[in-house]
C-alpha cells in the first residue's frame, strides 16, 4: 500500500493543566505494567469525521486527562514519575492510496505496522495518534499508549471520552476521570506483605526462545457457539470463563504437550472492584494484577469444561482485598527502601509454551467509540507475535460474539485451526459447531 504523511504535529491540551511542574510518582501497579507503548487500531467505514474535528476533540479531552499530555521523568529520589507539563501528544496524518477494504482485511492482522506511529525506543510522547485516510473515505485510527499511562479500562475510558467530545461538539461536560493515583495505593498503618510479590509480579522467568516462529491468528466465536459452551457448565458461567476453558484445552492439544507437563495461564485482573473500598471505574491509571490457574496437561484434557471453569474461578478469586492490600504494602516498603523494581515482560520471538497469557477487552463497549457516524467496523491489537498470548475483544461484526487474537507457533497453528471449533465433552460426545474458518 502506498502511504503519504501529510502532516505531523504535537497536539496540546485546549486548556493547560494548572501547574506545569507537577510530578506524579508511578504507583506499584504502574511499575508492574509493561514498560512501553501498546498499539491499538480502530477501522471506520465512510462517512467519518474530518481530521480537524478529531484533533479538536482530542485537544479538548486532553484537558481532562493531563497525564496523557505529560512526559516520563525522574524525581529527586530517582523514581519514575509522570510530569504533567502539557507537552502534548504526537498526531500523524496519512493519506493512503487505496480503499479500506482492499488495504486492510477487517478480519486479519497482517501489514498493520504502517497504520500506527513507530513504537521503537526513544519516544517521548506517552500517546501517539495516526489518522489514516483512504480513497473511499474510510478511516483507520492507529493509537499507541505507554502502558505506564493506564490499563485497558483507562484507555477505553479515554477513547470513549474523545469520541463523545467529537460526537457532541460544543458540549464538553465530560464525566471527570478519577486522577488521584496516590489515593489508591495508601498502605496500611503497619505495612505487611502476606505474599511473595517480588517473585510473583516481578519475578524473572526464563522463556523458550528457540521454538518455531509465531504467527498471529484471529478467530471469531459466534453467539451460538458461546451459548453451546455455556450449556456445558451447570449453574452458569461467564463468556470469558467458557471461552478461556475451551482455548486452554485446544491450544494444549495443538501444542502437543506431554501429559506430565504443567500448563498455567496468566490472567490480567481489574482490581478496581476487588479492593475495599472499591476504586471508581473511572480511575485513570493502572490497577491490574494477575491470576495464575495451573493444571497438569492430563488433568486439563480429561476434566470437563465445568471443572476447568472452577479451577479458573478459584485462581481469580485469590486476587481479593487481602492480596491487593498486601501488594500495595509491598510497594510502600519497596519505595521506602529505594528498591528499583523492574517488571518482567516477554520479548518478541520468545514462546510462553507450555503457558498462556490472556488479556480481555470484553468490558469495552465499542458502541461508546462513536465519533458521530457509528462504532468501528474492526478493532485490532497489532502486537508482534509472542507465542501463547491471547486477546479477547467484543466482535464488531456480531453483537455478543467474540473475536480472539492469538499467537501460536507455526507447527501448532494448523492443528489449532482444525480443532478450535470442536467441543469434546464426555456427557455430550463430540459436537462440531458451524463457524467460519479462522483467518491469518
Amino acid at each position: 500500500m502506498a502511504t503519504e504523511i501529510t502532516c505531523t504535529s504535537l497536539l496540546k491540551p485546549a486548556t493547560s493543566f494548572q501547574s506545569s511542574d507537577t510530578l506524579i510518582p508511578l504507583t506499584i501497579f504502574d511499575r508492574a505494567a509493561f514498560p512501553g507503548h501498546v498499539p491499538h487500531i480502530f477501522a471506520f467505514q465512510s462517512p467519518t469525521p474530518s481530521n480537524k474535528q478529531l484533533k479538536h476533540g482530542l485537544s479538548h479531552v486532553l484537558s481532562h486527562f493531563p497525564h496523557v499530555a505529560g512526559r516520563l521523568t525522574l524525581d529527586s529520589k530517582h523514581q519514575l514519575c509522570i510530569a504533567l507539563n502539557n507537552a502534548g501528544v504526537r498526531v500523524v496524518e496519512v493519506r493512503v492510496s487505496s480503499t479500506l477494504c482492499k488495504n486492510i482485511s477487517l478480519e486479519g492482522t497482517k501489514n498493520l505496522k504502517e497504520l500506527y506511529p513507530s513504537i521503537d525506543e526513544g519516544i517521548e510522547e506517552l500517546m501517539q495518534v495516526q489518522l489514516n485516510r483512504y480513497m473511499c473515505g474510510g478511516l483507520v485510527i492507529g493509537l499507541t499508549c505507554h502502558h505506564f499511562l493506564g490499563d485497558g479500562q483507562s484507555i477505553s475510558n479515554f477513547c470513549s471520552a474523545w469520541a463523545q467530545t467529537v460526537r457532541t461538539p460544543g458540549m464538553h461536560a465530560l464525566a471527570t476521570p478519577f486522577l488521584d493515583r496516590g489515593a489508591i495505593v495508601v498502605p496500611r498503618k503497619i505495612p505487611m506483605t502476606s505474599f511473595d510479590h517480588a517473585n510473583i509480579e516481578f519475578k524473572k522467568v526464563e522463556f523458550d526462545s528457540h521454538r518455531n516462529k509465531a504467527q498471529n491468528l484471529t478467530v471469531h466465536f459466534s453467539v451460538d457457539f458461546i451459548s453451546d459452551l455455556k450449556a456445558l457448565v451447570p449453574g452458569g458461567c461467564t463468556k470469558f470463563e467458557c471461552l478461556l476453558s475451551h482455548l486452554w484445552k485446544k491450544i494444549t492439544v495443538a501444542r502437543g504437550l506431554k501429559e506430565t507437563d504443567f500448563t498455567e495461564i496468566r490472567i490480567a485482573i481489574n482490581c478496581r472492584g476487588r479492593v475495599k473500598p472499591a476504586v471508581p471505574l473511572n480511575f485513570f491509571g493502572n490497577m491490574v494484577l494477575w491470576a495464575y490457574p495451573r493444571l497438569c496437561v492430563k488433568d486439563l484434557l480429561t476434566l470437563s469444561y465445568a471443572q476447568v471453569v472452577i479451577v479458573i474461578r478459584k485462581a481469580v478469586a485469590q486476587v481479593d482485598d487481602t492480596y491487593i492490600k498486601s501488594f500495595i504494602d509491598f510497594g510502600a516498603i519497596a519505595s521506602e527502601k529505594g528498591e528499583q523494581l523492574s517488571t518482567t515482560y516477554v520479548a518478541t520471538g520468545t514462546s510462553l509454551s507450555p503457558h498462556l497469557e490472556i488479556n480481555s477487552w470484553l468490558g469495552f463497549r465499542f458502541s461508546d467509540l462513536d465519533f458521530g457516524f457509528g462504532p468501528p467496523s474492526a478493532f485490532f491489537q497489532p502486537n508482534e507475535p509472542i507465542e501463547g498470548t491471547i486477546e479477547f475483544s467484543p466482535s464488531c461484526k456480531e453483537s455478543g460474539g467474540v473475536d480472539v487474537f492469538l499467537a501460536l507457533s507455526e507447527d501448532s497453528i494448523d492443528v489449532f485451526r482444525q480443532i478450535c471449533y470442536s467441543i469434546e465433552e464426555s456427557a455430550v460426545g463430540c459436537k462440531q459447531i458451524g463457524c467460519p474458518t479462522s483467518r491469518m
